[in-house]
Formats: structure tokens, C-alpha cells, sequence
């Protein structure tokens, strides 16, 4: 059987991700009716701080 997992080589490393109370309640699925883009703004800020930890500087 095949081992299809991925191999990060940072894995263990840790990033900081600032973002609000109700960014990170949007990201666990709590829904808020009146702000709708809070979700998409916070996946945004976790994948700029994954990108800048794991792409060099001159991506």
C-alpha cells in the first residue's frame, strides 16, 4: 500500500496568524448572518502567513 502522506519539511515549525475573535469563531463554523466575508478573510490571513513562512522571500 502506498504511503501517500505529505512531508513538510517545517511541519513542526509555528506561524502567528493575527486576526479577530470573530474570525476565529468564523473558522470553527460559527456563522455570522451580518458578515459574511469573515470566514474568507481569516482563511486569507492563514494562508498569507503560510505562504510567507513556506515560499522564499522572491516568490
Amino acid at each position: 500500500m502506498p504511503n501517500n502522506s505529505v512531508q513538510i519539511p517545517q511541519g513542526e515549525e509555528l506561524i502567528r496568524v493575527e486576526m479577530t475573535v470573530k474570525e476565529a469563531l468564523a473558522l470553527t463554523g460559527t456563522k455570522f448572518n451580518q458578515n459574511h466575508k469573515l470566514e474568507t478573510d481569516a482563511i486569507k490571513k492563514v494562508k498569507q502567513s503560510l505562504e510567507d513562512k513556506l515560499l522564499p522571500p522572491n516568490h
